[in-house]
């Protein structure tokens, strides 16, 4: 392969980089999916109201949902075909070759990096507001949180995800008791109650910052489903994951759908678009002061915490698959005797704490939807490519609709790209020149040291090896 230097591994190196198979179902997978994205449904999303008021992040919403369905059903029938540990870099691997996959991993990677330390801002939101523990400095709260999660996933992939699952179902609890309480509070007159900007094209009431104003929002729709993509990464700690793992991610977004209709329109009708605008945890703040707002503050710090667990969990094995196939330093792939990837773990853990201590939750979504937003647009060209290029590939399920489904996936990932330097050009500025950064590692160091027989890079040589055949 031009420009690219592959070798073969002792067996040794890869029993070292061992992960636990057969260790979850279609049901946990689905919790799983559920788990990387309920904490967006209790904080994060509401920032988007302040971009385009209720109206544009509604349509804004619409959009994304509709996005999101469609790449998960094009991630549904890759996942399928090619079940592996890495995910979209599997996926982009096969289709674009070395440069392709590394690319989609890095974004990916950065996407998991930065979400933790968004979540771990709103934690500490949801602890100070609660006054537990006497805390009104959240550094306390992030190392706390990064500290015993990061533990309980070094104890196993089984275990760490049982705990996910529990958390996760008492998160989607707490949306249905905020949902029945927050019924008797609703006003319509709240969803627009920002004032409009008149000089903006196309400024109402429902559009209070006008056309551009639904743009702006795109970033922060994509909290209400950030993540669920990962379902893929743990394909290889699962049982029949061609079977599983499609339906484990469609089960997933068919509850976030609900969840996100549910929380933007009742959030906004209960405390007002302005008064949510800005707000660290508006579910609570809808409902005002009561045991309902008590109760919900407590189980929404039980989503931020599932989102953050799970998210840990993503990123890892994201690391993991780079490290083992030689992309990243193969050290970071080593797991421990319970088949966890301990640096791959720890490493993302260190700087997503340090970025945590700047506080700026706002910020970091953006940073973290650039990261994801640009992985949608490589995986969705993914699909379309494998589906010309290798359309007689076994696929056991296959995405109704097939490349028109992903392209207009593909479409509105790259608007939300452009969007995130809409919302705040130097966060999404600095994102890219950290990818950047990555890229001229892969072009100088890693390109060379490539592990040819990693699960991931054997998936494309024997594609390689099946077309030179024909």
């Amino acid at each position: 392969m031009a420009g690219v230097e592959e070798h073969l591994e002792s067996a040794a190196y890869l029993q070292k980089r061992q992960l636990k198979s057969g260790s979850a179902g279609w049901l946990l997978l689905a919790g799983l999916g559920v788990s990387y994205v309920v904490s967006g449904d209790y904080s994060g999303w509401n920032f988007g109201l302040a971009q385009g008021g209720f109206g544009g992040l509604a349509i804004a919403a619409v959009v994304i949902a509709g996005m999101y369905l469609a790449l998960v059903l094009g991630m549904a029938e890759l996942s399928s075909a090619l079940p592996a540990a890495g995910g979209g870099y599997t996926f982009a691997r096969r289709a674009l070759g070395p440069w392709g996959g590394f690319a989609t991993g890095t974004a990916i990677l950065i996407e998991y990096s930065i979400a933790p330390a968004a979540i771990a801002t709103f934690i500490g939101a949801y602890v100070e507001s609660l006054g537990l523990f006497g805390i009104t400095n959240g550094w306390w709260v992030y190392l706390a949180a990064y500290a015993l999660f990061i533990g309980i996933h070094l104890s196993g992939v089984g275990e760490a995800l049982k705990v996910m699952f529990v958390i996760t179902a008492i998160a989607l609890v707490g949306l249905v008791v905020f949902a029945v309480a927050a019924i008797g509070h609703f006003d319509v007159a709240n969803l627009t109650n920002i004032a409009v900007d008149s000089g903006a094209a196309g400024a109402s009431e429902f559009l209070p910052h006008g056309y551009l104003g639904i743009w702006a929002a795109i970033p922060f729709a994509i909290w209400f489903f950030l993540a669920v993509e990962g379902v893929p990464l743990a394909a290889e700690e699962t049982a029949n994951p061609e079977r599983n793992v499609p339906r484990g991610i469609i089960a997933a977004i068919a509850v976030l759908l609900v969840s996100c209709a549910v929380v933007l329109v009742l959030t906004t009708g209960a405390g007002g678009a302005e008064e949510m605008s800005d707000s660290g945890n508006p579910l609570v703040e809808a409902l005002g002061d009561g045991t309902a707002a008590k109760l919900v503050n407590y189980i929404g710090l039980a989503g931020l915490i599932a989102s953050f667990f799970s998210i840990i969990y993503a990123y890892s094995r994201q690391l993991f698959a780079l490290s083992r196939a030689g992309y990243l330093p193969t050290a970071l792939s080593v797991t421990n005797s319970r088949k966890a990837p301990t640096l791959a773990l720890i490493i993302p853990g260190i700087i997503g704490f340090i970025l945590s201590l700047t506080g700026q939750g706002a910020l970091l979504l953006n940073m973290a939807v650039f990261g994801a937003a640009l992985s949608y647009v490589l995986m969705m060209i993914s699909h379309i490519v494998l589906r010309v290029r290798e359309p007689n590939m076994p696929r056991p399920y296959r995405t109704p609709g097939g490349a028109i489904t992903t392209g207009f996936a593909l479409v509105i990932a790259v608007l939300a790209v452009i969007a995130t330097f809409l919302v705040d050009p130097v966060a999404a500025g600095w994102c890219l020149a950290v990818f950047a950064g990555f890229m001229v590692y892969f072009a100088v160091y890693s390109r060379h040291r490539l592990v040819a027989n990693s699960p991931d890079e054997e998936f494309a040589m024997l594609a390689q090896a099946e077309s030179e055949l024909k």
